[in-house]
């Protein structure tokens, strides 16, 4: 994947809140929290107060209640990882290294904004074309633990999306742990398909589509067509991204290889259910608790959006073939 040179970053698509965490959290793991929305692997229906943590396999549930008691679970999560889960956003270093495709192509962070910017201009354009709008949010980049409007979440929950304040959140060396400890990848557009799995769950957000979703987990549940929905729509996103443009029209990435899709589909394999519980957690798989969908899905879902480049093409909700 390459960016161009010429297309100019908008950094305001995220926040930058690094060094306020606990400097890794030490779980290491790979989960999602849901509220309507999601994660890359992992997941539950959260209803503003349930976090899951999938922990190489390991299903730990953190409880946040209702009401002002949300704040307080975070500060004691926070008191527990050693670290500010409520730390401000400062995008200064971002805001002057980050400004071109240039930058993106030397600078992995610099790459991230470009890959947040091309997605969510991606949306921008698809709903303007069925004549609604879609509300950009910010990706949130936090070390260690964060406060959310879901509740109080650390690094081994993984990238995840919090339908309560509608942002994206992700401690950054979640990409290490998908390549170390899921012997995944961590090339440049596998992060762009991680990401775009995540403004998935915010569009899914917005259509009303998390809405459908108990809390119930199986391979026909609706956590899993949830989740193979946002694969889909991450693959649409990756047929068009070649021709998204920034802002003043430039595009703003000029080339996906096959390598690129060979690299996300090699990870979507990595954090299918059935391989995080038979490779990670240490037993064979367990299909009653699929919450994401198998490896075979989730490449297939890729797939079908990828191909198809449109959207209504990813209604896992009303097929019988996932």
């Amino acid at each position: 994947m390459r960016f161009n040179d010429r297309a100019k970053l908008d950094t305001s698509q995220v926040q930058d809140r690094r060094g306020g965490g606990g400097g890794g959290g030490g779980l290491g793991g790979l989960g999602g929290m849901l509220g309507g929305g999601g994660g890359l692997g992992g997941g539950a229906k959260a209803g503003g107060g349930i976090g899951l943590l999938l922990v190489l396999g390991v299903v730990v549930w953190l409880m946040f209640s209702g009401g002002g008691s949300s704040s307080s679970a975070g500060g004691a999560l926070s008191q527990m990882l050693g670290g500010d889960a409520a730390a401000t956003a400062n995008n200064s270093q971002l805001d002057s290294s980050c400004q071109t495709g240039a930058d993106a192509n030397e600078n992995a962070d610099c790459a991230i904004v470009g890959i947040v910017n091309s997605v969510q201009n991606y949306w921008t354009a698809e709903f303007q074309q069925s004549g609604t709008t879609y509300q950009k949010v910010p990706t949130v980049w936090f070390t260690g633990s964060v406060q959310t409007g879901c509740g109080a979440a650390n690094s081994g929950v993984g990238p995840f999306y919090c339908p309560a304040d509608h942002q994206v959140y992700i401690d950054l060396s979640f990409f290490t742990t998908l390549k170390n400890d899921f012997q995944a990848n961590d090339l440049p557009f596998t992060q762009a398909y991680v990401l775009a799995h995540e403004y998935g769950h915010h569009v899914q957000n917005l259509l009303g589509t998390s809405d459908r979703v108990g809390a119930a987990a199986g391979p026909e549940s609706g956590s899993v067509r949830l989740e193979l929905q946002a694969d889909c729509y991450a693959g649409a996103w990756a047929n068009h991204a070649t021709t998204v443009p920034d802002s003043s029209g430039e595009v703003l990435i000029t080339d996906v290889t096959q390598e690129d899709i060979n690299g996300a589909l090699q990870a979507a394999a990595h954090i299918g259910d059935d391989y995080i519980q038979a490779n990670l957690g240490g037993g064979g798989a367990d299909p009653s608790q699929y919450t994401h969908g198998t490896s075979e899905q989730r490449q297939h879902w890729f797939t079908v959006g990828y191909q198809s480049g449109d959207p209504a093409q990813c209604n896992t909700f009303d097929t019988d073939a996932l």
